[in-house]
């Protein structure tokens, strides 16, 4: 099996800028789907890919966000767009866990749970996290560079795009193993 691991905040949903910088919504009434979002999972979807949401939701561990809120939050977004799955690391950087990106275990433990090949997957992510995350786990990657100030990725992504819309045409036009 083949997928596309997705950030969160700032791929499937408008993240909420603040001095440059995203943050998630705070609640459903915050969350609002990137416009191209369901055309852009369909098409991949219909290639045969398998579509997992891989966040750090490091409130959780801050006590700022609760699991019921990120429920209801996935659970707005599930209703809308074809995702398989989503994993969630609750924990902060000093937590020191296997599952915050930039460390790949979301994307392992997505891979082993529904036998995904990594090598044939890829990680899109708006964040050097994302992108560090998805070459640590072995995928190709794509960092959509929205101009947060913040550090851009280390290591270079297979593609930087603009837009989800350009991140599934660039996966669709890759060449396909026999």
């Amino acid at each position: 099996m083949k997928a596309v691991f997705l950030d969160r905040d700032g791929v499937l949903n408008r993240a909420v800028i603040r001095d440059g910088k995203p943050y998630p919504p705070a609640d459903v009434g915050e969350l609002e789907i990137v416009p191209d979002a369901a055309e852009a999972l369909a098409a991949l979807k219909d290639s045969g890919f398998l579509l997992f949401v891989v966040t750090n939701q490091p409130d959780i561990a801050r006590g700022k966000q609760t699991w019921l809120m990120l429920d209801a939050i996935h659970a707005e977004m599930a209703a809308g767009l074809p995702i398989d799955g989503f994993y969630v690391c609750p924990h902060d950087d000093p937590d020191g866990c296997g599952c915050r990106k930039p460390k790949p275990g979301l994307l392992q433990q997505a891979a082993s749970e529904h036998a995904i090949s990594l090598a044939d997957s890829y990680m899109i992510g708006d964040r050097w996290r994302d992108v560090e995350a998805g070459r640590r786990a072995g995928c190709r990657t794509i960092w959509l560079d929205f101009g947060y100030r913040e550090r851009g990725p280390d290591i270079s992504p297979d593609a930087t795009l603009d837009s989800l819309t350009e991140a599934a045409a660039w996966i669709l036009a890759q060449p396909r193993k026999l």
